[in-house]
């Protein structure tokens, strides 16, 4: 097998799933390169046809066509959690704002939002952006300054969703709890793992299973991977760290399985609406990997 190249997000939740692997803890794991990017370098990396594992946005991963293979590990699901819409504290609550600082326009967060926009019900909320106010795209761990200094609202996502009043911000929408209200408590997914169909299904196969490993080694010994996932976190607080993780890291995060597929599914019908930035996706949008084989 060749030297492959990972490329995941220092987020607490890929850190958990991957640190194992990245540590060399995993024995006979497939040699591997790892890159560290933002969530929406990720999505513009395997848009692009970069790296031969990689951990993307699931709304991408839903839109990448025959060129990858969803991995059935690895991905992050939330189980009546997600993205939070915040404003800064002291904003007016009846105003509505008319820009919204986003961690990336491809990110599952973006899409979720502007179809939440479009619900009449969420439009009635008091403080809640416009269905068509401009999302304006920042580095993931930018967002919360960026809307606190320019009195715009926050998309927040990763660990800074747990405490947007460390950050100045005030909440107005969990996108977990919108999603779970319109899918009738489906598991909502946020990030998942892809593989280049090139790496062949036999190497994409081992990949899977490193990657389940790799989080069960995590989980036996979390002492030690806990100082690299300190270390690439935002939120340094332990308590905030171990919150995410219990939030995003689950048992679809070792085999998505038929309720992850079906949850996929659902995204992928909601992404289908005007209101994504996405291009339409396919039919064939679930690519899974047998591991009977």
């Amino acid at each position: 097998m060749k030297r492959l190249c990972v490329a995941v997000s220092p987020c607490p939740n890929d850190m958990t799933i991957f640190g194992a692997w990245i540590l060399g803890l995993v024995p006979d794991a497939p040699r591997a390169d790892f890159v560290f990017l933002d969530v929406e370098n990720l999505n513009e990396a395997a848009l692009a046809g970069r790296f031969d594992i990689i951990k993307v946005s699931a709304a991408v991963g839903l839109a990448l066509g025959q060129s990858c293979r969803i991995l059935p590990a690895g991905a992050a699901f939330g189980l009546g959690v997600g993205p939070k819409l915040a404003v800064p504290a002291g904003a007016d609550a009846d105003l509505r704002p008319d820009t919204v600082i986003v961690p990336g326009l491809l990110t599952t967060a973006a899409m979720l939002l502007r179809a939440a926009l479009a619900d009449p019900a969420v439009a009635a909320l008091p403080g809640i952006p416009a269905p068509d106010a401009a999302f304006v795209p920042v580095r993931y761990d930018l967002v919360a300054e960026t809307a606190a200094r320019s009195h715009a609202a926050a998309l927040l996502i990763h660990e800074t969703a747990l405490v947007p009043e460390r950050h100045g911000l005030r909440r107005i929408l969990d996108l977990g709890r919108w999603w779970d209200e319109k899918t009738g408590g489906l598991p909502l997914p946020l990030g998942c793992i892809v593989g280049r169909t090139a790496c062949g299904g036999d190497t994409l196969r081992e990949v899977s299973r490193t990657i389940r490993t790799s989080l069960e080694t995590a989980l036996a010994r979390p002492e030690a991977v806990m100082p690299l996932i300190r270390a690439m976190a935002i939120e340094k607080d332990g308590g905030v760290l171990d919150a995410h993780i219990k939030a995003y890291v689950n048992d679809l995060s070792r085999d998505m399985g038929p309720a992850g597929e079906k949850a996929l599914a659902a995204l992928s019908a909601m992404g289908k609406c005007p209101a994504s930035p996405l291009p339409v996706l396919g039919e064939s949008w679930y690519r899974p990997v047998d591991e009977s084989a």
